[in-house]
This record gives C-alpha cells, sequence and structure tokens, in this order.
C-alpha cells in the first residue's frame, strides 16, 4: 500500500494505545472481530463509511485525521477559519477574488492561501 494508506493504520494503533486497550477491547466496543480489526490497524482491509465514522466518534477525531488528510485529530474551529479569514482580508482585500471563496475552506487551506499571498507580496517589492 502506499504511504498514505499506511497512515490510516498506524493512527487507529495510537489511538488504541491512547486508550490503553489492547485490539480485542475496541473491537468488542466496536461490534466486530478481533480479526477484522487487526486488518485495519495492519492496513490489510480498509473499512467501509461507517465503520470509519464510527471510529471517529469512538476516539474522538476527525474522519479526515483518521485517513492522513489532516494531522489535526479534531481539526480547526470555526474561531481559527475566522480569524484566518480576518487576516486575509485585512491584508490582502482583493483574495477572495483570486481564490474563489474563501468561506468555503477549512482552515488549513486557508493558511495556506494566507501563506501563498505574503509570499507573493514580499516577492514584489
Amino acid at each position: 500500500m502506499d504511504e498514505k494508506n499506511e497512515v490510516f493504520g498506524k493512527r487507529l494503533k495510537i489511538l488504541r494505545n491512547k486508550k490503553k486497550k489492547n485490539q480485542e477491547d475496541v473491537a468488542k466496543d466496536l461490534g466486530i472481530s478481533r480479526a477484522r480489526y487487526s486488518h485495519y490497524e495492519n492496513n490489510h482491509v480498509e473499512p467501509d463509511i461507517d465503520l470509519i465514522r464510527k471510529l471517529a466518534d469512538y476516539h474522538n477525531v476527525n474522519t479526515d485525521y483518521l485517513l492522513g488528510r489532516t494531522n489535526k485529530p479534531n481539526g480547526s474551529s470555526e474561531s481559527d477559519k475566522n480569524a484566518i479569514i480576518d487576516k486575509i482580508a485585512k491584508e490582502f482585500p482583493d483574495a477572495d477574488l483570486m481564490f474563489g471563496d474563501l468561506a468555503s475552506m477549512d482552515a488549513e487551506q486557508l493558511e495556506e492561501v494566507y501563506e501563498f499571498i505574503a509570499f507573493k507580496a514580499r516577492r514584489k517589492k
């Protein structure tokens, strides 16, 4: 499997260990067999969407974290997002025109937009 897919199993194992549980405990809590759970942790099988949601709820993380799409287990708060939008709007008023609807982006995407615009602004000087 490619590296991105391996993130899922690694994160499941880390989260399980944080709870000080073994595979049998987690599997029982989720209503699946230990063998099936082990396959997920070892990246032999990918779970369906419903189980991904269950795992995220069980570990109190977001699904993007489990899937390796973000390194923030609980995502970013709306206040983080709004603060970044305000910062972009204040420093670069035309950013919304260049990047479409900033409000539809998550905090990580907004931070990337900010860094890109700031970089371009520094290069112009």
